[in-house]
């Protein structure tokens, strides 16, 4: 086990010693930063206020902004939500995995006021990664549990990301290395009428609609907050994006995809989320290199056209908000 510059916060290898510890955390009310398939999160018990509360304090998060809860199973999500057949049948194609369903509360759900932020319906997810899912299971209750970033700023996908960003605010990173999917989670809400899209994620759009056999309604701008990710600013470096770019100017550091920028003989620092323009090892590069060219110190960073099919879509939701205004 090591410790981080500050001295406080503290970092052990995934293990059994590890996740009995970050359970026992859990249950005492702190807070525990894990590796899912997505990214890391920032776990706490979300059947306790005063725990998710610590939550919002360590990120800075806005508490009108709801949080993820991580269960283990379809059972377990059917003691906290009203799931109709449709997010049922979502669950048990895509579950354990990159997919959140919103649904209303079931009586007697046990996930808190404050992580649902006050509303009446509840999001929910069965993450894949062993990590998480042992982490879970240890500590017997769901976990609420964003990303473990500040608010706002790049998601974390390994565990030097968090100490970097949070420190002594968490209590216990539990590193099981670099996160596989590096975008987080695809989100839909069952709130009645047709399933919506609230968020594209790791999970493409297309294998939910073939799922369903139905098509699902797109997002709206103008809609309410009920899941995380929706706010307008969000995911952002210090640099500023400029998106759709067809070159690189001076100052600028590049986010190339497939070549596109290269070339163009474009100089300069600059990172290619794929060569190959493989959508999945872009999503998978995402966040860990808007963080490395965050860190060159340019001014902004020119961005590549994506592809907005597939994992595309999820891709350039994080971009957009991540150029949008703070």
């Amino acid at each position: 086990m090591t410790r981080s510059e500050d001295g406080a916060a503290r970092r052990a290898p995934a293990g059994e010693e590890a996740i009995e510890r970050g359970a026992r955390i859990l249950r005492e009310g702190g807070l525990v930063a894990f590796p899912t398939e997505t990214v890391y999160g920032l776990g706490a018990d979300a059947t306790s206020a005063a725990a998710v509360a610590k939550i919002y304090a360590a990120k800075g998060r806005p508490s009108f902004n709801p949080l993820i809860a991580h269960i283990a199973d379809i059972d377990s999500a059917l003691r906290e939500a009203e799931l109709p057949p449709e997010a049922l049948r979502l669950a048990e194609a895509f579950w354990p995995g990159p997919l959140t369903l919103v649904a209303p509360r079931a009586a007697g759900g046990s996930v808190c006021e404050l992580a649902r932020a006050g509303l009446a319906s509840v999001a929910l997810r069965a993450p894949s990664a062993p990590v998480a899912r042992a982490l879970i299971l240890a500590a017997g209750r769901p976990v609420a549990a964003p990303s473990a970033n500040r608010s706002g700023h790049v998601s974390p996908v390994t565990a030097a990301h968090v100490l970097e960003d949070l420190g002594p605010r968490v209590d216990l990173v539990i590193d099981g290395g670099r996160a596989d999917k590096g975008v987080e989670s695809t989100i839909v809400a069952f709130l009645g009428g047709r399933p919506r899209l609230l968020r594209p994620g790791a999970l493409a759009r297309e294998a939910l609609e073939q799922a369903l056999g139905a098509s699902l309604e797109g997002e709206d701008g103008a809609a309410a907050i009920v899941a995380p990710g929706m706010t307008a600013s969000h995911y952002a470096p210090s640099a500023r994006l400029r998106l759709e770019a067809k070159e690189l100017r001076a100052g600028e550091a590049g986010l190339d995809f497939g070549g596109r920028l290269a070339e163009r003989g474009a100089a300069g620092f600059m990172l290619d989320l794929s060569p190959s323009a493989d959508l999945e090892e872009a999503a998978a590069n995402l966040f860990l290199y808007l963080r490395e060219l965050d860190a060159s110190g340019a001014k902004a960073i020119a961005v590549a056209p994506i592809p907005a099919h597939g994992l595309g879509e999820a891709i350039n939701d994080r971009l957009r908000r991540a150029a949008a205004p703070k």
